[in-house]
């Protein structure tokens, strides 16, 4: 098959979203088909406000019809609701091509967590984004009952994955990853924002030691007021699994991820993960022997610490991402074959009207 994603969240942006997006298009282009990326860094940008890192595509709608003729995509995925996502949602419509979309972050609570936005505004504009797409993609049972009560229709379950051959368990006899730091090590790894409820993590009166890897724009005010805590800004590749790996607990107080995908990651490891009752969690760790999951965040660390790490390993082996590549692609609604082979030759017949000069 011939796939179009169109996504607001791709390189260089470091991100759970960009990492499950790169990885999913790398195993479907394995498994044969044909995948077009939409992105970004293909147009003119500017600086999405508080958020810098992130670049806001500006007038994609006219070059992106180029891009849709000249590929000719037999299925059309449309992966995130910001400008990219809604220049290409709006030629879905023009063109009345079917599309889908999928459900990556819990946009209204995030947005009400950086600006003065109500986040019933915030779910009238994700209803509105998705009303018209044939399958909503989301990543678990949890997300899909909190969407169906706010309204959202034609879900569909997309799960995750996560590189067992980069994230494993240390070696015996390695270097210790974290000299001069007292144990235990409570970890915590992703953006360094409000949204991420990090101070939550960072409040607990717990023994050992707390370490925070990554970056983002709380980090500076954030190590200001807990000196305490160890920041180590943003780590990548075999660095980042290692200190996974070196971590005995990994903390995950977010409640704004639909998934959280370094919750994988940590598992991957051989690192338990204690976490809130969340959207992602409360489906991932439960009954898993892996982590722990509860209202008192503190508890569930020190509950972590008398985990089995071999067993906490076997649980995220479980998890591949060919399996969800291929959940990805049989979501997906490509046009029956005569219908698409009709409307990819009158769109051609009718750019070749439009190019032809006036008598």
């Amino acid at each position: 098959m011939r796939i179009l994603l169109a996504t607001d969240a791709w390189e260089p942006q470091v991100n759970g979203v960009v990492r499950t997006l790169n990885r999913t298009v790398a195993e479907m282009r394995a498994m044969g088909h044909e995948v077009e990326v939409i992105s970004p860094d293909q147009f003119k940008t500017l600086p999405m406000p508080t958020y810098p890192e992130i670049r806001l595509a500006l007038g994609a709608y006219e070059p992106m019809q180029e891009r849709f003729k000249a590929f000719e995509p037999e299925a059309i995925h449309i992966a995130t609701e910001g400008p990219v996502g809604l220049a290409a949602r709006r030629l879905c419509l023009d063109w009345k091509l079917p599309f889908t979309t999928s459900y990556h972050t819990r946009f209204p609570e995030y947005l009400a967590a950086r600006f003065p936005v109500p986040v019933a505004a915030g779910y009238a504009y994700m209803r509105w984004f998705h009303s018209a797409s044939g399958r909503v993609m989301v990543a678990t049972p949890t997300m899909r009952d909190e969407l169906e009560r706010a309204g959202f229709h034609n879900l569909s379950f997309w799960s995750r994955g996560v590189d067992t051959e980069l994230f494993k368990p240390a070696a015996p006899g390695g270097p210790d990853l974290f000299p001069g730091l007292k144990r235990p090590i409570f970890l915590n790894v992703g953006r360094v924002a409000p949204e991420k409820n990090i101070e939550a993590f960072l409040k607990l009166d717990l023994p050992g030691s707390k370490v925070v890897v990554g970056d983002g724009p709380s980090k500076e005010a954030l190590a200001a007021q807990y000196p305490e805590a160890s920041f180590l800004g943003a780590k990548f590749g075999e660095e980042l699994a290692a200190l996974f790996a070196a971590a005995d607990v990994f903390v995950f107080p977010s409640l704004t991820d639909t998934f959280g995908l370094v919750i994988l990651e940590a598992m991957a490891a051989g690192t338990p993960v204690a976490a809130f009752p969340a959207p992602g969690p409360i489906d991932i760790i439960p009954g898993s022997n892996a982590g722990v999951v509860g209202e008192d965040l503190k508890a569930a660390c020190l509950e972590c610490l008398k985990l089995d790490r071999k067993a906490v390993r076997a649980y995220a082996e479980k998890f591949s991402w060919r399996a969800s590549a291929e959940q990805f692609v049989q979501n997906l609604e490509p046009y029956p074959e005569p219908q698409k082979t009709r409307f990819w030759r009158r769109l051609r017949r009718l750019a070749r009207l439009r190019r032809r000069p006036a008598a």
